[in-house]
């Protein structure tokens, strides 16, 4: 279908789109300029236009208004909207402009310069190559980073007939190339990965099972309930999948009759006989932009380049278009023998799935991808999970999150230590080494001077022989106290605290010894040092560790995420059984939708709102990821006193998606300490296949032991997932690690919960 792409009758250029690694990007370009000429490409500039909550700010700015007080006005304007539409959505603002007559100046003036140019930069991925020198085309332009770009914006080009090219940096690639260099080293492998078997089935179990954190394109929540759906077994399943995840399969139930088809709850038909070996791939569903234009093909005997302005037709939906092209398209079925009242229903359904279909060729390409992830992931899944944190090492909530996901593989992530890590995350045996570049206040030059002089002379013993071998200009005060903090000396004698209160010592004494070695003389303490007649511990203070909470917190600080331990491991098994959602699985739900999260209190910041009222922010912490909670000033003064840093809360409210990052809008919260006290329901699932073995002695026994103030339910499951809820008018039960593990152990794991339903 290279029509789909180019032909004669095709009036615009095509797009056309590379995804590359995002590392060697500006090696592709330079390669692009060698081959066509220096003269001949440029980068194409991009035009950025003054958004609501800039025009608002600059304006501001300009009127000399505090700028407390316009940050404030700015950020009740959501992202991606139109001022005139947010003044008509705001209370808030409404009341600000008739409050105040220098914000209602303000807003006017914001107006009108709303959407005008306001700096030119370069286009992140859009290339233009001309067939001799670009100036005969279009004036360049010098960027501040003194790179060369076209004045005209990528439309404009077009119009004058130059080619332009995307050149995308795609970050997969980069951890596809990492992982195969990291089973390279440890593997003694070379693994080619366009030899891999796309019928490979520990690949096709990962998909299945939905545990795709990581795999290109199926990692969203979404993605993994439809990987679990359709349960693909093989290559074009997947292709399939890529193309039915979007607005339009998902909203018109598409999606679950291909499902349906696909497990053969439902028969295959098709309208007609010829459309058979083109649809029954897709099981009779037209799923793909390349089937539209194959059914004008064969039925109606138009040429794929007539086909592909049909398509479009169909996808813009043009009335006039539309019946030009329904037209041609029954006079070309009427020639092949097909009824007229079934051509037109062909033509109609193509008509419908045409605005739903995609190009078969880019699902394919992504296909690719995504099954060489997933394959690395089932058969390599040390290496692939390296290679994945590495990529998001400035990423502290997508690295929290596949650090947790290495936990759920039974893949241990050891934290920073100076004698074994290496500059990045590394494999060494069943385990993976966290990489020192990964820690904040340290830099990629400190770290490569570090690891150089441990390969030279083997490892550190100490903070003492650490300080006196590496380079103290590269390797300064606040990164050895970073080292210290996050755990990377741990392996070294003395204890944190230890060694954080004698840096100061350790540094000056290597100091003077490496001046003295600079100069060729023996220092006297490097001599008293080599005569091992002081040991190290003998030179540390005799003073406590630091509680293991400050530990995590250091940990938090410089990692950006908890590697030792977590705050909420104490409680991690009655977490996981209260009906609470994780913060993870927030981001695919719907803006206004109810939550309960439990985690911990972090950054938590006062403001006073514009009537003077005290209101909080916070950063709500669970096992899987943090969100920020907004606390208005009514429920402030309510529970004011359950706000404290490090505490442990459930937070109720409604979650707020208007903004790039999600968040709660407060609506109660209660301390978890109180939760075994609150107005809850514990409920007790029995499945079908325990009800005839069940110990029912032994489960009562087993309630009446915890007695409590939670109402109980019991719930008879059958495999249809039809259920019959008896509440208990006597019993009532405490929650407790106990209690789960007693009932788990009858019931089987995940058999109780509690709620407020």
């Amino acid at each position: 279908f290279f029509e789909r792409f180019l032909n004669p009758e095709r009036t615009a250029m095509p797009d056309i789109d590379i995804d590359i690694e995002d590392e060697r990007r500006g090696e592709v370009i330079e390669y692009v300029r060698q081959k066509y000429g220096q003269d001949n490409v440029a980068q194409i500039i991009t035009f950025g236009t003054m958004a609501a909550r800039a025009a608002v700010r600059d304006v501001g700015r300009v009127l000399g208004m505090p700028y407390g007080k316009v940050d404030r006005i700015a950020k009740f304007i959501p992202f991606n909207r139109e001022l005139r539409i947010a003044l008509e959505e705001s209370s808030e603002l409404k009341e600000l402009m008739e409050e105040d007559e220098k914000v209602r100046s303000l807003f006017e003036i914001a107006q009108r310069i709303e959407g005008l140019t306001r700096h030119a930069s370069t286009h992140a991925a859009g290339v233009v190559i001309a067939p001799d020198k670009l100036t005969h085309y279009t004036p360049l332009y010098r960027s501040s980073k003194d790179e060369i770009t076209t004045q005209y914006e990528m439309h404009s080009l077009e119009k004058i007939g130059l080619l332009k090219m995307d050149f995308l940096g795609l970050k997969t690639l980069n951890v596809i190339n990492h992982a195969l260099g990291l089973i390279r080293k440890n593997k003694r492998k070379e693994l080619d990965l366009d030899e891999v078997s796309l019928e490979d089935e520990p690949t096709y179990q990962v998909l299945s099972r939905g545990e795709t954190l990581g795999v290109f394109q199926v990692e969203s929540r979404g993605m993994q309930d439809l990987l679990r759906k359709l349960k693909p077994q093989k290559f074009e399943d997947l292709i399939a999948l890529l193309a039915l995840y979007r607005p339009g399969p998902l909203h018109s139930r598409m999606v679950d009759e291909f499902i349906s088809r696909r497990h053969g709850r439902s028969e295959v038909k098709y309208l007609h006989p010829k459309l058979e070996p083109i649809l029954k791939e897709t099981y009779g569903v037209i799923l793909y932009q390349e089937q539209v234009m194959q059914i004008a093909n064969v039925l109606a005997g138009f040429s794929l380049g007539e086909a592909d302005i049909l398509r479009r037709a169909m996808g813009k939906k043009k009335p006039k278009l539309m019946d030009e092209q329904r037209e041609k398209f029954l006079e070309g079925t009427g020639r092949s023998g097909i009824e007229p009242s079934a051509a037109r229903r062909i033509f109609e359904l193509m008509a419908h799935f045409a605005g739903y279909g995609f190009n078969k060729s880019h699902s394919t390409g992504y296909a690719l991808i995504a099954h060489q992830t997933a394959y690395l992931k089932a058969n390599y899944p040390l290496e692939f999970m390296a290679a994945l944190l590495n990529s998001e090492r400035e990423n502290t909530d997508k690295l929290a999150l596949y650090i947790n996901e290495c936990k759920r593989m039974g893949i241990l992530v050891l934290a920073p230590n100076i004698n074994r890590s290496l500059a990045s995350f590394s494999v060494a045996g069943d385990r993976i080494d966290f990489g020192l570049t990964a820690i904040k206040n340290v830099g990629e030059s400190a770290m490569s001077s570090i690891i150089e002089e441990r390969g030279r002379d083997g490892s550190f013993t100490s903070i003492f022989d650490f300080c006196r071998r590496v380079n103290l200009q590269m390797v300064n005060k606040r990164v050895i106290q970073s080292l210290i903090r996050c755990g990377a000396f741990d392996c070294l004698s003395g204890h944190r605290s230890q060694n954080l209160a004698v840096v100061d010592q350790a540094t000056e004494e290597a100091s003077l010894i490496q001046r003295d070695r600079q100069r060729g003389q023996l220092s006297f303490l490097e001599a008293l040092e080599g005569s091992e007649e002081i040991s190290p511990t003998q030179r540390f203070p005799s003073i406590e560790e630091v509680p293991g909470r400050r530990k995590l917190l250091w940990e938090k600080e410089l990692l950006g995420i908890y590697v030792s331990g977590h705050p909420l491991d104490r409680y991690r098994k009655r977490i996981t059984h209260y009906l609470a959602n994780s913060v993870r699985d927030l981001r695919t739900m719907k803006e206004g939708s109810r939550v309960r999260v439990i985690g911990v209190v972090n950054n938590l910041t006062l403001k006073r709102d514009r009537k003077g009222k005290m209101m909080a922010f916070l950063r709500l912490e669970d096992l899987t990821s943090e969100i920020e909670v907004v606390t208005f000033s009514r429920l402030y003064e309510e529970f004011a006193s359950y706000l404290e840093e490090g505490k442990l809360v459930l937070v109720g409210g409604r979650l707020d998606m208007a903004t790039d990052s999600p968040k709660i809008v407060a609506e109660k919260i209660i301390p978890f300490s109180k939760i075994n006290g609150s107005n809850q329901k514990l409920h007790v699932n029995i499945s079908e296949e325990k009800w005839e073995n069940i110990d029912l002695k032994r489960l009562k026994d087993i309630v009446h032991s915890h007695k409590g103030r939670h109402a109980l339910y019991l719930h008879l499951t059958n495999s249809k997932e039809q259920r019959v809820t008896i509440r208990s008018k006597t019993i009532k039960v405490g929650f407790s690690d106990e209690l789960i593990s007693q009932l788990e152990d009858v019931l089987g794991e995940g058999c109780l919960w509690l709620s407020e339903e």
